[in-house]
Formats: C-alpha cells, sequence, structure tokens
C-alpha cells in the first residue's frame, strides 16, 4: 500500500488536471487541495513503511480518504464524465474507497 500511496500522490504534482477534474466545482482553492492531498498521500505512504509510524499514518489516510471522498461522489454523481470514464468505473470506485479505509483501519490498530 505504501507504494500505492506515494505514487498517486507524486502523479497529483506530475498530472495536477488530471484530479482537478474531479474536484468538486463548488470547493474553492481546487489546484491547492490537488496538492495538499498528494502531499499527504506522499507523507502517510512513506509513514506505513515503519513500524513506529504505521499506526499513525492509518488514522491519517482513514482521515484523508473520508476528505477526499465528496470527489469520488461528484465523480459519480457525473456518471464518470468529469474524467471520460464510464458510469460503472465512476460508481465502481465507492466501494473501493471503503476498501482502502478499511486497509488503513487495520494498519491503525497495529
Amino acid at each position: 500500500m505504501s507504494v500505492f500511496y506515494v505514487r498517486v500522490g507524486v502523479d497529483h504534482f506530475l498530472s495536477p488536471e488530471w484530479y482537478l477534474q474531479i474536484v468538486p466545482p463548488y470547493l474553492p482553492f481546487q489546484l491547492e487541495l490537488v496538492y495538499i492531498s498528494g502531499a499527504f498521500e506522499i507523507l502517510f505512504g512513506l509513514m506505513l513503511l515503519h513500524p513506529y509510524t504505521r499506526s499513525c499514518a492509518g488514522w491519517g489516510l482513514i482521515l484523508l480518504l473520508v476528505a477526499v471522498f465528496p470527489a469520488n461522489i461528484y465523480l459519480a454523481q457525473t456518471n464518470g464524465e468529469a474524467m471520460g470514464t464510464s458510469a460503472l468505473v465512476a460508481w465502481g470506485r465507492l466501494p473501493f474507497q471503503l476498501l482502502f479505509i478499511s486497509i488503513a483501519y487495520w494498519h491503525a490498530r497495529k
């Protein structure tokens, strides 16, 4: 999971326009939100590597995943149009967020 979060976090900086597509339009400072979420993904991904910081990383990831959930809901509400994907993929992302939260909770409990 660590590599996944670091990779996705770095991608927030390399391709912010891809993530901007799913930031709900009612949120201000959209580019800044993309960068902030990317920075936290990198931070928590790296923290997962060390047993001493793993629990804190798990709790941080839970908070982050809850914070970015509106972006996934927005993508689903647009039936994937916000990212040029299908409605099935857009709606299918929602349960995966719950899976990621469960995995983060598993790390948090250690």
